[in-house]
């Protein structure tokens, strides 16, 4: 059996494929599995570091203003389902599984035309447009909340199962059960930050916010008084946060600065105060931490 799991975007939508795509090898080892995304979203860097094999579309959001991309959206939706069929054939998919994102929807469109089952999960309180589409064709949806939104066709089952946790949370989950004080202990030895004193985790999201992030930097000074902070900015936006720290507070106050390693969950582990802005999935992983 081979199995496609489409989505991609934030990590919202790639950790609980991921996270599937991993119990899917535990329970089914001898099933093949393949991903379909995008080369611009993270699944461009997270998927193969898990080591399952991507295979890219473009993006081809849903027009939602008569403008260009409108226009042109026809064009390229019939380009990429088409890129889409050919991806299927070639793997000879047996199953579609949705997580959302750009490029879930021609996904379910492909399948859908072709006869392969497609199955969605559905991590946000309302769906977005790529599962409303899939919504209808699905033979299966998950759902992380109730009342998302999608409106299932005939003979599709809708359950709530909740949100797909990535490895590194859920082993932290175990660990945290057993001991949380060395645990965390661990954690902040590992960051390089001090167990003994208050620690605040600042993130907006896996791609960052930059209100969130302006703020934050610009009270620097402040808020390093009581507690250190872990600033997970978004790629592309540590210069930003670095430059108004260094003017409010001193560069010196930097213990390190470089990619977020995103799947380790060394800052989960050190941190008790998680200020988070709104990314879903990590507040589903806050909320399993603090029980």
């Amino acid at each position: 059996m081979h199995i496609v799991l489409a989505g991609g975007g934030t990590a919202g939508h790639v950790n609980p494929l991921l996270a599937v795509a991993d119990a899917i090898r535990r329970i089914r080892p001898e099933a093949s599995i393949s991903i379909i995304g995008t080369a611009v979203g993270l699944e461009h860097d997270l998927v193969p570091r898990a080591g399952y094999e991507l295979d890219t579309i473009e993006k081809v959001p849903f027009p939602r203003r008569p403008n260009k991309a409108a226009l042109q959206f026809p064009a390229k939706w019939m380009r990429e389902t088409r890129k889409v069929r050919d991806i299927l054939r070639s793997r000879h998919a047996d199953v579609v599984v949705g997580f959302g994102g750009y490029a879930s929807a021609p996904v379910y469109s492909a399948a859908h035309r072709m006869g392969i089952p497609v199955v969605i999960h559905e991590q946000n309180a309302r769906a977005g447009m790529a599962n409303k589409l899939g919504a209808r064709y699905a033979a299966f949806i998950g759902t992380a909340y109730e009342n998302t939104g999608l409106k299932p066709g005939s003979g599709c089952r809708m359950e709530r199962v909740g949100l797909p946790l990535r490895p590194a949370i859920s082993t932290l989950a175990a660990q945290f059960a057993s001991d949380r004080a060395s645990v965390r202990q661990s954690g902040a030895e590992a960051m390089g930050i001090d167990p003994a004193r208050p620690m605040v985790l600042v993130t907006g999201g896996s791609l960052g916010a930059v209100s969130l992030n302006r703020a934050v930097a610009s009270s620097a000074a402040v808020l390093l008084e009581h507690a250190q902070v872990v600033h997970l900015t978004g790629k592309g936006k540590i210069d930003e946060v670095r430059s108004l720290v260094g003017e409010r507070a001193d560069a010196g106050v930097f213990t390190g600065v470089g990619p977020d390693s995103y799947g380790k969950g060394d800052y989960h582990a050190a941190s008790p105060h998680p200020k988070n802005r709104k990314e879903k999935e990590e507040n589903h992983e806050i909320k399993t931490l603090r029980k």
